[in-house]
C-alpha cells in the first residue's frame, strides 16, 4: 500500500511539474488543433511536431533572411576577388623584387 501511495505521489509530483512548466496547456492545445482540424494529417506526430515548436517561421523572416543571404553572398563574392587580386599583386612582387 505504501508504494502504491508513493507512485502517486510521484506522480502527482511530475503532473504538478507540467502544469507549472505550461507543458500541460501547450500539448493540450496542440492537440485540440489537431482535433479541430477539418482534414486530418496523413502524419498526425509531424502535425505535433511542427505546432509544439512554433511551426513554420513568418514569410517576412523568410524572405528577409533571404535577402540578407543574397547580400552576403555578393560581398562574399567581392571580398573573394579582392583576395585574388592581392594574391595576385603579392606574387608579382615577390617575383620581382624592388631595391
Amino acid at each position: 500500500m505504501t508504494t502504491y501511495r508513493a507512485a502517486d505521489s510521484k506522480r502527482e509530483e511530475y503532473r504538478k511539474y507540467l502544469e507549472k512548466a505550461g507543458v500541460l496547456d501547450c500539448l493540450t492545445k496542440v492537440l485540440v488543433t489537431l482535433y479541430e482540424e477539418p482534414e486530418k494529417p496523413n502524419d498526425a506526430l509531424d502535425f505535433l511536431k511542427q505546432h509544439l515548436h512554433g511551426g513554420s517561421p513568418e514569410t517576412s523572416d523568410v524572405e528577409a533572411l533571404r535577402l540578407e543571404n543574397a547580400e552576403l553572398k555578393q560581398k562574399n563574392d567581392a571580398l573573394q576577388e579582392e583576395v585574388n587580386e592581392l594574391k595576385t599583386k603579392l606574387a608579382e612582387y615577390e617575383n620581382n623584387p624592388e631595391e
